[in-house]
């Protein structure tokens, strides 16, 4: 196989988003565009991927970072312009050269692997990619001669009635001869109504230098919709919501309703799993087998293990051990673990803690900096008092230890293993082990008190 390049041109502004951010920068599903572009370039196995940048280089770079390289268009004065810039990095070579846009989200690694494959065994030294339009108003058209071989790319104004019958359409995605490309990019010139070099162009050169001028057409032609404005970035969204949750479907997960169940790219989700309606998973979240997804929960960077329960809660980079269970309405917020067997019942916060196997709490309790060991029992309304109103400070708790309702743990505080924390007590010293800890004020009754107050009729 001959080495394969990728020049992902990624230099607009943007300007019909109506956004500060970037363009390729916008996210569909949880990644932004620029990222499913470069993502499915690498898993093609391109050996390397140029991102051409613009104004907003450094948010690209910064996201994208080691995954490729970059050049800069300091001027935006078309898409032959915007390729030309990646001459230092790629002219000379030999191999093929995959030109995308980074506002395609939606292109498979499969689509890019079959245009590639077809550009070379076509020995094409172009190939461009298009799609059928039923209604091909507003796009390139592309004109085959009787052989199939590309005429030319004519555009909707330029074309005749004849042309603008026609219903397959240019999307904006090629393969070229590297060497070729290049080379043919010196003699593109902007005598034009934009006064802009365009990269179509390119294959009117090699045509006319009786070159091989090839095409592929796309199988779905929603995978080719290029985001220009929010309308199309809701577009792009909603279909590659369908897929991502079709394919989590086909492989073995229950969607219970599918069409509101939000589920990001690099979501990972075993066997056997259920996700009710109103679900959104995020980010990095991985999700193990039989486990049970309630619905309206949010999971965003975090480990759910297998045979786990989450109903109706928000968790964020967390880990929850195998057979625990969380919620309903409770809050892991980051850097909190669950260990096996691990039950957190509802109205529960709890924030960079770790939770030994089989501890409980059950409701409306509050657990920040602490580390609980196994077997612990907290009561209603215990609070981990971990900010002094400068600092944070930690609480142990050890092991087959029980705090009664209403405890209020003073940090830092150690409540050493096999403990009982009486009701309603504040604790402010270490807990020894097998002791009855009662931190409270004697009950008094003021005999008589009720007959000696005002009262109204």
């Amino acid at each position: 196989m001959s080495n394969r390049f990728a020049v992902v041109l990624a230099a607009g502004q943007g300007t019909r988003m109506k956004s500060k951010l970037y363009k390729v920068m916008h996210p569909v599903m949880g990644k932004p565009m620029v990222g499913h572009v470069v993502d499915q370039a690498l898993e093609a196995k391109m050996d390397k991927v140029v991102t051409v940048t613009g104004v907003g280089a450094e948010t690209v770079k910064d996201y994208l970072g080691e995954k490729s390289e970059y050049v800069l268009q300091e001027e935006q004065l078309g898409t032959a312009h915007a390729v030309e810039q990646a001459a230092d990095l790629l002219k000379g070579e030999d191999g093929t050269t995959l030109v995308i846009c980074g506002d395609t989200p939606l292109l498979t690694t499969d689509t890019l692997e079959k245009l590639m494959a077809h550009h070379e065994e076509s020995g094409a030294k172009a190939t461009v990619l298009t799609a059928h339009a039923e209604n091909p108003f507003g796009y390139g058209r592309v004109i085959r001669s009787e052989e199939g071989a590309v005429s030319k790319i004519v555009e909707q104004k330029d074309a005749s009635e004849e042309e603008q019958a026609v219903q397959e359409i240019n999307t904006g995605t090629y393969c070229f001869d590297n060497r070729a490309l290049f080379d043919a990019l010196e003699k593109v010139d902007n005598n034009n109504s934009q006064g802009e070099y365009y990269l179509p162009d390119v294959m009117e050169i090699l045509k006319d230098q009786s070159e091989l001028i090839s095409a592929y057409q796309l199988e779905d032609k929603s995978e080719a919709l290029g985001v220009n404005d929010r309308v199309a970035l809701a577009e792009a969204s909603r279909l590659m919501k369908k897929r991502i949750n079709e394919k989590h479907m086909r492989n073995g997960v229950t969607l219970v309703d599918p069409d509101q169940t939000y589920i990001e790219s690099d979501v990972v989700i075993g066997q056997d799993t259920v996700v009710e309606p109103g679900v959104y998973l995020k980010g990095q979240t991985v999700i193990g087998e039989d486990s049970f997804i309630g619905a309206h929960s949010i999971i965003e960077d975090s480990e759910i293990g297998s045979q786990v329960k989450v109903r109706s809660s928000l968790i964020e980079s967390s880990k929850m051990g195998d057979n625990s269970d969380v919620g309903p309405n409770s809050h892991l917020r980051p850097d909190t673990v669950l260990e096996e067997k691990v039950h957190v019942g509802n109205f529960v916060e709890i924030k960079k803690s770790t939770l030994g196997k089989n501890t409980k709490v059950g409701h409306l309790t509050y657990v920040g900096d602490a580390t609980l060991g196994e077997n612990i029992n907290l009561g209603c309304g215990t609070v981990f008092v971990n900010y002094d109103g400068k600092q944070k400070h930690h609480i142990e708790v050890g092991d087959n230890s029980f705090i009664g309702c209403n405890t209020n743990l003073i940090a830092p505080v150690s409540v050493e293993s096999n403990t009982y924390i009486a009701a309603g007590s504040t604790i402010t010293d270490t807990v020894p082990s097998e002791a009855l800890a009662i931190a409270r004020v004697r009950q008094v009754n003021k005999e008589g008190y009720f007959k000696n107050m005002p009262h109204k009729n």
